[in-house]
């Protein structure tokens, strides 16, 4: 701005300021009221449009304001806003012609807890900004009004939002929407601007207030946050589970940005690369309105842009495993199965089986109890020679109680003792618990599978009413550490039959003190942790107990406990002609060191 600029805006301000203080007639006390009332209107309504205040200026006064804080680009600094739809069978998206941006997202296939629409996003909870800089100016893009035109090719829409600069440059904001899928397809054009605007990369900020859309917002706060993935090809998160502020300074080009919900996603995703990001996430447990604060900054490559090749494109749609791998490399990671061996066993086993079943099956209680089936079918060997373990050494218990009688409180010999009759009878006193080790994975994996699995949202079961959020049968009217405020009754019936059977296997093992007592203690706590979780987690466990406990009394059927004692009898007899292994030859020679050295202390 010159001097004859400055000194004209001074000029035409005192002339306003003159008229309304000497020329401007008296308003009447119900006149002065209403003004009041009506400036105050104005006041809360125009903290977010600053621009309703700014067009009751002289047109003069207002040219000039928007050309020093825009420049060049003052030319789409008025207009009239327009809201645009974008639709197709699966997504609705709304934009305006007031920034070209993103106002609303709502996913049409999918209902909210309480029966509303899933929005994803919505004008008051997320907000887009692109910014630039020329001439010392950062000029955001989306503060500026666009013309807008659509065109069509085969399923696809395409929607413009065009500033028209003059002499052939031109802003340009494209998005093309095919008629399926939950991606939108978006372009950034700056034609002729190269120079006109700095040649450094655009600011792109994405702010989101992310609007719960499950029952119990607990649950989802540990599975909200955001995701990217390198040019390097390493994907990364922020960490779900942190109870306050997590930021990252990723300086290094990203291909994609998600900030992923339980169950859905709203994903940022270029075709070539962002040259860096600053990410961060937040919350107040107190609100209940908002699951976290997510905040996204990107920097859009310059070179890329003004060469007509700023192309990215968004997705909004549910974190399925069946969909999210056709979006982007490894965008399918958004969806945690897991670490290995878990994920394997989820990725391998658990979702083909659960997606072969669903294809004939469409009650997800049934499904559960069926794949309940197929699963200890296939581990039935394991839990066979687990049980024949337990069951020879209920056998040996008359002989290790006399061994530790023995000696007492000498640890170390009694161990010694112990290894000679596991050698002389042939039994592995670690054969009982590789079964079940190897069984872990399978168990574990349910824990990532259940929580995540977006086919069971919203589905009912029995009195689950929801088998993806937890089943409550009764609403405390306070809360309890640790459990909740709601007792889930498939949690219960679980907690009960795990106590039955360590009680049932207890009567075939040889554990004694603490670790006896233990046993009992863990179902306990499980039922803690598990009170809140989905109902499909807890009543599988309940129906695996159900089966376990069904598969244990058809085993004790074929086990014989007098001709274990007569096979470990005839062992002892020809354990003289038998060789140690080296593992036990090992594992002896540790414990003679070891009392040797305690002797000499």
């Amino acid at each position: 701005m010159d001097r004859n600029q400055a000194t004209g805006l001074i000029l035409i301000a005192l002339m306003v300021i003159g008229y309304f203080t000497f020329f401007a007639p008296e308003p009447s006390a119900e006149e002065l009221v209403e003004e009041t009332t009506i400036e105050q209107e104005v006041k809360v309504e125009t903290n977010d449009t600053p621009n309703e205040e700014l067009t009751q200026l002289p047109d003069s006064l207002l040219k000039a304001m928007n050309t020093d804080k825009f420049g060049v680009f003052s030319v789409g600094a008025s207009g009239v806003e327009e809201t645009i739809s974008l639709e197709n069978d699966l997504l609705k998206i709304e934009l305006s012609t007031k920034g070209a941006s993103i106002e609303q997202v709502e996913l049409k296939s999918f209902e909210t807890f309480e029966g509303k629409p899933v929005v994803l996003l919505s004008p008051e909870s997320s907000d887009f900004e692109i910014s630039l800089k020329s001439n010392n100016r950062i000029i955001d893009l989306t503060e500026l009004f666009y013309s807008y035109s659509k065109t069509s090719v085969a399923d696809t829409s395409i929607h413009s939002f065009k500033l028209e600069i003059g002499d052939g440059k031109y802003v340009e904001h494209i998005y093309k929407m095919s008629a399926q899928g939950y991606e939108v397809a978006y372009q950034l054009k700056l034609k002729g601007l190269e120079g006109i605007i700095n040649r450094e990369d655009l600011d792109f900020r994405w702010n989101d207030h992310i609007i719960p859309q499950e029952k119990d917002i607990t649950l989802s706060r540990t599975n909200t946050t955001i995701n990217y993935y390198t040019s390097k090809g390493d994907f990364d998160y922020l960490s779900e589970r942190s109870n306050g502020l997590e930021e990252e300074i990723l300086n290094e080009p990203v291909e994609w940005i998600s900030i992923k919900q339980r169950f859905f996603i709203a994903g940022f995703i270029a075709e070539n690369k962002f040259n860096g990001a600053r990410i961060s996430t937040d919350f107040n447990p107190n609100n209940e309105t908002e699951v976290k604060y997510a905040k996204v900054d990107l920097k859009l490559p310059y070179d890329d842009i003004v060469s007509n090749q700023g192309h990215f494109k968004y997705y909004f749609g549910p974190n399925d495993y069946h969909i999210t791998p056709d979006v982007a490399t490894d965008f399918s990671k958004n969806l945690w199965l897991g670490w290995p061996p878990m994920l394997w066993v989820n990725k391998f086993v658990i979702i083909p089986m659960f997606d072969l079943l669903n294809n004939f099956i469409d009650n997800y209680g049934i499904i559960i109890i069926i794949m309940v089936f197929l699963i200890k079918l296939a581990l039935s060997p394991l839990s066979y020679k687990s049980y024949v373990s337990m069951a020879k050494m209920k056998v040996l218990k008359p002989d290790l109680d006399e061994i530790k009688e023995k000696h007492g409180d000498d640890m170390t010999k009694a161990q010694q003792e112990q290894m000679k009759l596991y050698q002389k009878v042939g039994v592995n006193p670690v054969s009982g618990c590789i079964p079940m080790v190897l069984q872990m994975p399978i168990l574990l994996s349910m824990f990532y599978f259940f929580p995540q699995s977006i086919e069971l949202r919203g589905k009912s079961f029995l009195w689950a009413e929801n088998l993806s959020s937890y089943d409550s049968i009764l609403d405390l009217p306070f809360t309890i550490p640790f459990y909740g405020s709601h007792v889930s009754l498939f949690v219960l019936l679980m907690t009960v039959s795990t106590i039955f059977i360590t009680w049932q296997n207890q009567q075939v093992s040889t554990v004694q003190g603490p670790m006896k007592s233990f046993s009992y203690l863990m179902p306990v706590i499980f039922m803690f942790v598990l009170n809140s979780y989905p109902a499909a987690l807890s009543f599988y466990y309940f129906v695996s107990n159900l089966v376990t406990f069904g598969q244990q009394a058809l085993i004790r059927k074929f086990i014989d406990e007098d001709k274990i004692k007569k096979v470990l009898e005839e062992n002892r007899k020809r354990s003289g002609s038998k060789k140690k292994s080296k593992f036990q030859q090992r594992l002896e020679d540790a414990m003679k060191a070891s009392q040797q050295s305690k002797s000499k202390k």
